[in-house]
């Protein structure tokens, strides 16, 4: 889907805790923007971001706190064109439709939709409003994966037959500064609460919707052990295993339309070092991003003249002078014009920067979002669908088709630029 390109893109945000005032931060760096209006429930939230604003030259903001639908105030504004959601959880969708509805685009941060219902009204409402609807998902814009995707593309990794992600991080710090509001929805909700990080970049590599569907998964999951010792740590309250809802550990195993599979793990209890997994496996060659980046690949993919394929074996990683080249010649075009900044601007290693940058991009040009409202449904549906599985006793469950069948009419994922 195309919009009318915009000059400058206005945008108002709702919710400005630690990812909502970072992403001003980035924002005021970004050229043909403006920051019409902000949100929050905290006064003092609002204020010290409109000090951000006014630090970077910016003009000030309206802003709106004290109240749980302030946000509808923003959304009704006629000088907004964006409204940037970064709320808790529960109120991620409702905000979204409410921007919509009122002529706004919408774009929310991870996920942006915990339920089947949720989900639904999102997709239809951007199909009836035509207002673009984009997951803030970062991990997208990793500079490995994005190589990778471009390897992928190229041919390199033959056929891509499974693939694995998820979000496996130990969350230390549950409390924040008002609730305990992520652990609780832990304790009330079970299934893979947070699949997207591990699931967006593969459903990229995978044409997931672009010639290709999420079809059917099964998932299974740990008994809840250390679930009840962090609520006690946090809360002060002891309450039995079976209080906790969500496991330890939850695993989901997905299959494609096209016979393909993907796992993806989601642990937020356990002491671990943080990973997600990332593991591309193709016909002629292999890639995992922790704990350390590799890549194996049949040397037959690999030109003899350009490289010494001496000891190039199928199940050892690349040498480190040839994966350099590969890294550096497949660098995403992107990353190659605004890696440096991103990286100094920063945001998970510059993630967070590609992505914002290239949503300004493809609304100033008047191009198809890289991530669009059917990506956002995909995989936000793995969270209820793993939960309608475990209590099933862990049978199958299909995916939605969320297209309608549409996934048939395009054949490969791609970035698009002005002047295409």
């Amino acid at each position: 889907m195309r919009a009318p390109a915009l000059d400058t893109v206005r945008v108002g945000f709702v919710g400005l805790g630690g990812r909502g005032s970072f992403a001003v931060t980035r924002w005021v760096k970004i050229p043909g923007t403006r920051v019409v209006a902000l949100c929050d429930l905290y006064e003092d939230n609002v204020e010290n971001v409109q000090k951000t604003l006014e630090n970077a030259g910016r003009p000030k903001a309206a802003l709106y706190f004290g109240g749980e639908e302030e946000y509808k105030k923003l959304c009704e504004r006629d000088d907004i064109d964006l409204v940037y959601i970064a709320t808790d959880w529960k109120h991620h969708a409702p905000i979204a439709k409410y921007a919509m509805e009122h002529g706004k685009h919408a774009v929310i941060e991870v996920p942006g939709a915990t339920t089947l219902e949720e989900i639904w009204d999102l997709v239809n409402t951007c199909e009836r409003t035509r207002k673009h609807c984009m997951m803030l998902e970062n991990c997208t814009y990793d500079f490995f994966e994005m190589t990778v995707l471009n390897m992928v593309q190229a041919g390199l990794f033959g056929e891509v037959t499974h693939a694995e992600g998820g979000y496996l991080h130990c969350r230390v710090g549950w409390k924040n500064r008002y609730d305990n509001w992520r652990l609780r929805y832990n304790k009330n909700n079970r299934g893979d609460v947070y699949p997207t990080h591990g699931l967006g970049p593969i459903c990229e590599i995978m044409n997931i919707h672009r010639g290709d569907r999420l079809k059917l998964l099964v998932s299974v999951d740990t008994k809840s052990y250390n679930g009840p010792e962090w609520w006690k740590r946090n809360e002060g309250e002891d309450i039995p295993s079976e209080e906790f809802a969500n496991g330890d550990i939850t695993s989901t195993l997905i299959t494609t339309e096209n016979g393909k599979t993907i796992l993806i793990e989601h642990n937020t209890m356990d002491p671990r070092p943080y990973s997600r997994m990332f593991r591309i496996q193709g016909t002629r060659a292999y890639a995992e991003k922790e704990p350390i980046e590799v890549i194996s690949m049949d040397p037959r993919r690999l030109d003899s003249t350009r490289f010494d394929l001496s000891g190039v074996e199928h199940r050892e990683p690349l040498p480190k002078e040839i994966l350099d080249v590969l890294m550096e010649e497949y660098k995403d075009p992107i990353h190659k014009e605004i890696e440096a900044m991103a990286k100094e601007i920063g945001g998970h290693g510059g993630m967070d920067f590609v992505m914002d940058w290239r949503l300004v991009y493809c609304l100033r040009n008047g191009l198809p979002l890289d991530m669009d409202v059917y990506d956002m449904a995909e995989w936000c549906a793995i969270q209820p669908l793993s939960r309608l599985s475990l209590e099933s006793g862990n049978m199958p469950v299909e995916v939605p088709d969320f297209t309608r069948g549409e996934w048939k009419k395009l054949s490969g994922y791609r970035h698009f630029f002005a002047g295409e």
